[in-house]
């Protein structure tokens, strides 16, 4: 039975979403409380990451192994490109459609990305 190499990384990538989603979740009904008119804002900053970092983790670990490092490797780079197009693409959207204010919609931005990256850390020494 063969062994698929980016199980691992696929299930820490998973972790990590889950967290983004439920930090960004407790940070929006937060919001809805506190400040109703800035919801919007938050909910867009937080999906400007959440979504265009799933996009990278699904085709940055759709290949593994040595005899598939070229896939590997030109996957990871098609995965950040179609991620910062992604990034972009919410930001325009964000600023030019839905008049976002700047200071909710980075605070949430900035809040999901931290959340991941401590949700990576945890994760790390846990296993």
């Amino acid at each position: 039975m063969p062994v698929n190499l980016a199980n691992n990384g696929k299930e820490l990538a998973k972790k990590g979403i889950i967290a983004q989603c439920l930090s960004s979740l407790a940070l929006i009904v937060i919001v809805l409380f506190i400040k109703p008119e800035h919801t919007i804002a938050v909910i867009i900053g937080s999906l400007s990451f959440i979504i265009p970092h799933s996009f990278f983790a699904y085709w940055s670990f759709r290949y593994a192994g040595a005899t598939k490092s070229h896939l590997v490797v030109q996957s990871f780079s098609q995965g950040l490109k179609i991620k910062l197009a992604l990034t972009t693409l919410f930001f325009v959207i964000a600023f030019s459609q839905l008049n976002a204010a700047p200071l909710p919609f980075f605070g949430a931005y900035v809040l999901t990305i931290a959340s991941q990256w401590l949700a990576m850390f945890r994760l790390r020494h846990m296993s």
